[in-house]
C-alpha cells in the first residue's frame, strides 16, 4: 500500500484497470475531500452531496473496469465532472429547483476557492439549466425568441425569419422577456451574476 500511495493517479488507475483494488482505494483516499467538498459546495445539502459523491466514484469504477477511462493527466477534473453532471440531472428533475430557496449560483459565480478553468464549463452549464427552469415560465412567444438567442445562438435577423416577424418584433420580444425573467428571477430568490446577452 506504501508503495501504491507514491504513485501517480494515471499509474494507479492503471493499476485498478489490472486487477488491483487497492490502487483504486488509494485513489479515493486521495481524492474524496476534495471532490466531497465540492459537491457540497453545489448542492449544500450534506445527504445529497453523500449520495452524488458515492455515485461518481461508482460510474468512476464503472468506467476504469470497462476501459473507457482516457483522461490522462486529467483524473481528478474527470472525477468533478462526473460529480457535476450528477448534480445537474438531480436538479433538473426536482421540481422544487427554481422555487427553493437557493443561493448556490451566487456562491458559484463569486467564490474564487471553487473556481479553476476546469470548472468555468461547469459553472456556465449549471447557471443555464436554472436559466432555462426561469425561461419555462415565460409566455410561449418569448420563450422561444430566448431559446433561440441563447442555446441556439441565432442572430436577431435568423430569428425574425424563423419566426416570421420583424427584426425589431424579435429585439422587443427579448427585450420583454429579460423584463420578466429578472422578475421572475426575484420571486424565486434566483441569484446570479448572469445576464443575458444580447
Amino acid at each position: 500500500m506504501k508503495n501504491l500511495q507514491s504513485l501517480t493517479d494515471e499509474a494507479l488507475v492503471k493499476s485498478y484497470e489490472q486487477g488491483c483494488n487497492q490502487a483504486f482505494e488509494v485513489l479515493l483516499f486521495r481524492h474524496k475531500d476534495r471532490l466531497f467538498n465540492y459537491i457540497f459546495g453545489i448542492t449544500h445539502n450534506r445527504d445529497l452531496a453523500e449520495d452524488i459523491f458515492q455515485d461518481t466514484f461508482f460510474k468512476a469504477i464503472t468506467t476504469i473496469r470497462q476501459h473507457r477511462y482516457t483522461e490522462n493527466g486529467k483524473f481528478f477534473p474527470w472525477l468533478s465532472r462526473i460529480a457535476h453532471n450528477l448534480v445537474i440531472d438531480h436538479f433538473r428533475r426536482d421540481d422544487n429547483f427554481v422555487s427553493s430557496d437557493d443561493d448556490t449560483m451566487y456562491d458559484l459565480l463569486n467564490n474564487a476557492k471553487l473556481y479553476d478553468d476546469t470548472f468555468d464549463s461547469m459553472v456556465y452549464e449549471t447557471a443555464l439549466v436554472k436559466l432555462g427552469r426561469l425561461v419555462d415560465r415565460l409566455p410561449d412567444c418569448q420563450q422561444r425568441i430566448v431559446r433561440m438567442r441563447l442555446y441556439n445562438n441565432l442572430s436577431f435577423r435568423e430569428i425574425a425569419d424563423r419566426e416570421n416577424i420583424s427584426i425589431n418584433t424579435a429585439l422587443g420580444r427579448m427585450r420583454y422577456a429579460i423584463l420578466n425573467l429578472r422578475k421572475i428571477a426575484d420571486e424565486c430568490n434566483f441569484v446570479a451574476n448572469f445576464t443575458p446577452a444580447l
